[in-house]
């Protein structure tokens, strides 16, 4: 690809860090090495390497949006950090054509002392503004950050909340050519999250380049078109962000099953992944999903609805051993890759429980080798006009409260459905019909 499309190059980057057992060390690595080179001795280091990246290759387009998710540990901060300029790669080569704002650390560029308004200019000018374009520039930063008379304040009476207002209002009315963006955002109360989403998609619109870091999963697909995964330093998959999140997701559940494998006694025979060799599946294959089925009102199976008419899916599943509190869930998205629900039988088993009716529990029932079961879903359709994937799932839940969870299968694009304007009714926008009602008076 010619070099003059490319924001962000990266080829063979690794990064050391030197590790000591204990500050005197430290200490001897400073000053013996070379004092026993002089005498012509040989030295042995008094350190430990860590490798937090290790041969990362990728490439970044001008006005892409890019997105980097992994655990913690696993190395993304390091590469921000690289890509910003704040540290060196020990091997490999970085080529950055263009002017990067980055929202990393909460508040790092800020000076404590100077007040929110003496920031803005001070940032503005490390990136070679002159004070006049800071000038133009000063109400729409001070009417994003919407802080009040706290801009004339010192940074470090500022709440995390009010800094990181502050740091993205500087950095998106800087004009940058790249913005990177860490989990800094995460801090921010939700209506400001909004309105930065809606700010980045504006500015990757206008051909910026972003480049998005987050551990929220529906976040980084909505807002970015290729990824990478990074797991101890180095890249598991790179790719679509709807594949690489697959991804992602079976690291997680690989992981899962590791710790509980350590931990819960009746989940000892846990396979590692029995669907390795499915892209579109994860899980321990303890119990899973055969097919997943879409019906109308009659009994009828279709894929096409429209707002009002009833919707019916059915998830067959097979249970591979014998076993107990199972929770059978679905996840609709649209072809955006929007979240639109996420919904499982423990969702109805809680409220039944909470309320202490007398119904059956479906977490209770147990659930024999080789048998074969089916969960009906039923709801009236509230949806716009779009194709919509199904996404299906068993765990096991060992209380029935979502906070002890084991993937058995998860399937993605398990069905879909379309959902179209209904002939003889009103059209309505967005997402979901809230079927609103109106009133007047005279």
């Amino acid at each position: 690809m010619s070099s003059n499309k490319i924001a962000i190059k990266v080829d063979g980057l690794s990064k050391c860090f030197h590790t000591y057992p204990t500050p005197k060390d430290r200490l001897k690595q400073f000053i013996l090495p070379p004092v026993k080179k002089i005498l012509g001795r040989d030295s042995s280091p008094y350190y430990s390497e860590f490798w937090a990246l290790k041969n990362l290759s990728f490439e970044i387009e001008k006005g892409e949006s890019f997105g980097i998710v992994g655990r913690n540990g696993s190395g993304k901060s390091t590469l921000l950090q690289i890509i910003t300029g704040t540290l060196f790669q020990t091997e490999g080569n970085l080529t950055v054509n263009g002017r990067i704002a980055a929202l990393l650390e909460l508040g790092s560029g800020f000076n404590p002392e100077f007040t929110g308004r003496e920031n803005v200019y001070l940032n503005g000018m490390l990136v070679g503004l002159s004070k006049r374009e800071i000038d133009e520039r000063f109400d729409d930063i001070a009417a994003f950050a919407d802080i009040g008379s706290h801009l004339e304040q010192p940074v470090k009476t500022y709440s995390s909340g009010m800094l990181v207002r502050l740091a993205f209002a500087v950095q998106v009315q800087l004009t940058p050519d790249i913005l990177i963006v860490d989990e800094a955002l995460a801090v921010g109360d939700a209506l400001f999250q909004k309105r930065c989403y809606q700010r980045m998609e504006q500015l990757t619109n206008d051909g910026v380049t972003l480049l998005f870091v987050s551990h929220n999963q529906e976040t980084v697909r909505t807002l970015t078109k290729k990824s990478i995964l990074l797991n101890s330093g180095k890249i598991m998959d790179y790719g679509s962000s709807s594949d690489v999140l697959i991804s992602y997701r079976k690291l997680l559940h690989k992981q899962e099953q590791e710790y509980y494998k350590k931990s819960i006694n009746n989940l000892r025979k846990l396979e590692e992944n029995k669907f390795d060799n499915d892209t579109k599946s994860f899980g321990n294959g303890l119990a899973e999903v055969s097919k997943v089925s879409v019906f109308n009102k009659d009994g009828d199976e279709t894929s096409v609805f429209s707002p009002g008419e009833k919707i019916k899916i059915r998830v067959d599943c097979k249970s591979n051993s014998d076993i107990k509190n199972l929770n059978v869930g679905l996840r609709i998205r649209n072809k955006e890759g929007i979240k639109i629900t996420s919904w499982g039988t423990l969702n109805q088993d809680i409220n039944i429980i909470k309320e202490n009716r007398s119904q059956d529990v479906f977490w209770n029932e147990s659930i024999a080798l080789g048998q074969y079961f089916s969960v009906w879903f039923d709801f009236e359709c509230i949806l716009g006009e779009n194709f919509y994937e199904i996404q299906a799932t068993i765990t096991h839940e060992e209380r029935p409260d979502y906070t002890r969870q084991t993937q058995l299968h998860w399937l993605d694009e398990a069905a879909f459905f379309q959902v179209i304007p209904h002939d003889t009714k009103a059209f309505f926008g967005g997402i979901v019909d809230l079927n609103m009602k109106a009133s007047w008076e005279r």
